[in-house]
């Protein structure tokens, strides 16, 4: 199954990437130099440069398959009278008569307070497939029932 990311959380997932891919020559060169000392079942920082090494190794592993599993939201045809994954939101919190802007990302790229939501929120998942106009009652983790309406969506 494909994950879905926007332009941004590419971008971060290969800003970390390439931060990951210095560490990993670090720890390469500090395991090479710590091998030459001698006696390595009682060297810590060997043991310590190994274990960080298989740590950074499998967050490599683990962002490479992400990038190449995921689609650019921007390249998925969707139908943008509707929310999906990657529009901004407009909605007026009835309950509490305020307007709120969100945008709807993927949970790496969410960030609550700058307005960007995982699109698996409760919130969010109440709202996806909503067009402008629509009021819908959705009741939150806290057993609370808010009432929204959507004033705008764009992409």
């Amino acid at each position: 199954m494909s994950d879905y990311l926007t332009r941004e959380g590419i971008k971060k997932l290969q800003e970390e990437l390439e931060k990951l891919r210095i560490e990993k020559a670090e720890l390469n060169k500090e395991i090479e130099e710590t091998r030459a000392q001698g006696d390595l079942k009682e060297n810590a920082g060997y043991q310590y440069a190994k274990e960080k090494q298989n740590i950074v190794l499998k967050r490599i592993s683990e962002i490479e398959a992400r990038i190449s599993n995921s689609k650019l939201v921007e390249d998925v045809e969707i139908n943008k009278q509707e929310i999906r994954i990657g529009a901004t939101v407009k909605i007026y919190d009835h309950t509490n008569k305020k307007e709120i802007i969100y945008k709807l990302v993927s949970s790496d790229e969410a960030d609550p307070s700058s307005g960007r939501i995982s699109v698996s929120t409760p919130i969010a998942q109440g709202i996806l497939g909503l067009k402008k106009g629509d009021r819908k009652k959705i009741v939150l983790p806290n057993g609370t029932a808010k009432e929204f309406e959507i004033v705008s969506i764009d992409y």
